[in-house]
């Protein structure tokens, strides 16, 4: 084996080494766009004063339930690799007959197997240590962040809050022995298709006049009480899914905080069936556009947010969630044409429903009936330790 050292990132230059490193890695990669590095500071610790002004506040609410070993790989005294250990108190809380999962995240590697392997090795000593049974990941911590490993679609930067590798990853995944335990698509809905689509309109004006369904855009002047209807949105409709964890009231509001300048309310339309809540759903503008050009950095760049949003043309679709009772009816129809509605006036004119798990029945069917397709993949991999 090649001269290969794995040292644990503790202190605040080895985080920041950690928090840099896929800028070398993809510093050749036309599509790679970089996270916030204010987003990445808050994950790894390493808010400052400024930070704070924005909302980076104190630890990162994922440390409110799991814990996070940082990796680094060094060959021949060069950095060319990192990988994180993980635990998630809460996943293991709600699925006590799996006998222990752990995580592993932040992945990022030289096109190298032995390099790859130590910080699999790496990360599997640490796990065993707290008598977890299971390796899974990609997570960065969790489902609820970027998940899985881009399979398919690299010739295309990621839409927003989602993952994007090198193409040789998979092999490196696969070739140390780890299986695929999921797979999770992304799907790609254009205009064109969506608008000559009347089997989704005939379909929707039927399902909103049975049920009496009224779709009502966040009031963004009370989000304090709207965020409350979220968080119970969230965590009823999802728990069923394999791999989801609820979020906390600190995460969701972080999200909120995060989008609450750059929201459109009619793209996160409650939906009320006579009267009372049953779901909603989030639409993003895919602010990656923009961010690929401030390599991850609010200043000086942060103007662009507002300068540039004119000329964003995609929109992700992060959640569509109905409470289980109002499930399989058709009711997220009348959603996906809301959303098609609204896009369309709006300017939008492509689509990404995403991450879709691929035994989710009535997920994929519904971006199939809004003329969707698959046009990204991603795996979940996991193997016993």
């Amino acid at each position: 084996m090649a001269n290969i050292q794995i040292t644990e990132a503790n202190t605040k230059a080895q985080k920041k080494a950690f928090m840099m490193l896929p800028f070398n890695i993809y510093k050749d990669n036309k599509y790679w766009v970089s996270p916030l590095l204010l987003d990445l500071r808050h994950m790894f610790g390493l808010n400052g004063f400024i930070d704070g002004l924005l909302g980076a506040k104190g630890k990162h609410p994922f440390y409110e339930y799991g814990q996070i070993q940082l990796y680094l790989a060094y060959k021949e005294n060069k950095l060319v690799g990192r990988i994180a250990a993980i635990n998630n108190d809460t996943y293991n809380e709600l699925r006590p007959e799996e006998g222990g999962t752990g995580f592993f995240g932040f992945f990022e590697c030289i096109n190298d197997q032995e390099v790859a392997n130590a910080l699999f090795d790496a990360v599997k000593k640490w796990l065993k240590k707290r008598n977890l049974t299971k390796m899974q990941g990609p997570a960065s911590p969790t489902s609820n962040y970027e998940y899985g490993l881009l399979t398919s679609g690299f010739n295309d930067s990621p839409r927003i809050d989602m993952p994007y590798d090198h193409e040789y990853y998979q092999s490196l995944f696969e070739n140390y022995g780890l299986p695929c335990r999921q797979e999770l698509y992304a799907y790609k809905v254009d205009s064109k298709t969506v608008f000559n689509n009347e089997k989704l309109t005939r379909g929707a004006a039927l399902v909103k006049k049975r049920y009496s369904i009224e779709i009502k855009p966040i009031n963004m002047k009370d989000l304090h009480n709207e965020v409350k209807k979220i968080k119970e949105i969230y965590n009823r409709a999802w728990q069923p899914q394999w791999g989801t964890v609820p979020q906390t009231d600190a995460e969701i509001d972080g999200y909120a905080e995060k989008f609450k300048l750059i929201a459109i309310p009619e793209l996160i339309p409650f939906v009320y069936v006579n009267g009372e809540l049953a779901g909603m759903a989030v639409a993003v503008l895919d602010f990656n556009f923009i961010l690929k050009t401030m390599k991850g950095r609010l200043f000086p760049y942060g103007y662009k947010i507002f300068t540039q949003r004119k000329n964003v043309k995609w929109i992700r679709v992060i959640i569509l969630g109905l409470f289980p009772e109002y499930q399989g009816k058709g009711i997220d129809a009348v959603v996906y044409k809301h959303l098609v509605d609204t896009a369309l006036e709006k300017g939008f004119t492509l689509c990404e429903g995403s991450a879709i798990w691929a035994d989710n029945d009535m997920m994929n069917r519904g971006m199939k009936a809004v003329s969707g397709e698959v046009y990204k993949k991603y795996k979940v991999y996991e193997m016993t330790i």
